[in-house]
């Protein structure tokens, strides 16, 4: 039975070979599609400060795709580059930072202070969870698995702005992102204590 990691990749490659022979053939680069992720991100964080969620959720769900088409393109064409990883993973955490701030722009004059604690609790479940994986893959340790990483992230999140229903979806962000860092922590710890014996 495929696993989790095996899952997405599969449902990546469906979503994305449709553009692949078309973005190959232009002019457009894999960092150009990166830049153009983050920027359409900054405007659905602008968007959405302003309360219209269902546009800023379809932005969302735009800049998620060209967050899956960046890495594609890179890989079909064979122009995958230690910066352009480096790149696509920043300003992937960028993204996320820009979005939980128009939502902080647009409860915090509310005064909901539940609101508020969740969107920093989601924020920084979001930054961990990415960062565990980094930090162990520049060890040198596998940490690709979790039940929740930013694919699963931007769904919540968009389905939450889709039906106004941001503190269901930041409740979900903020348990399974949680549970992912502990999936992720214990899976690093089983393989240094392996290497230890």
């Amino acid at each position: 039975m495929a696993t989790l990691p095996e899952l997405r990749k599969s449902a990546a490659r469906r979503l994305t070979s449709p553009f692949m022979t078309m973005l190959s053939k232009s002019p457009v680069t894999p960092d150009a599609l990166t830049w153009i992720g983050l920027a359409i991100n900054i405007i659905a964080a602008w968007v959405i400060a302003t309360g219209r969620l269902i546009i800023g959720g379809i932005l969302v769900l735009v800049a998620g795709l060209f967050d899956i088409l960046d890495g594609a393109l890179a890989r079909f064409t064979k122009k995958t580059t230690i910066f352009g990883g480096l790149l696509d993973s920043t300003f992937d955490r960028l993204s996320e930072a820009a979005i939980f701030i128009g939502l902080l722009i647009l409860y915090a004059p509310t005064g909901d202070a539940l609101m508020v604690a969740m969107i920093f609790l989601a924020m920084v479940g979001s930054f961990v969870t990415s960062y565990i994986r980094a930090r162990a893959e520049g060890l040198g340790l596998a940490c690709s698995i979790g039940l929740f990483t930013r694919a699963e992230r931007v769904i919540i999140l968009c389905l939450g702005l889709f039906f106004d229903q941001i503190l269901i979806a930041l409740a979900i962000l903020v348990v399974l992102s949680f549970v992912t860092v502990g999936q992720r922590l214990f899976h690093v710890w089983s393989q240094t204590r392996t290497k230890k014996q």
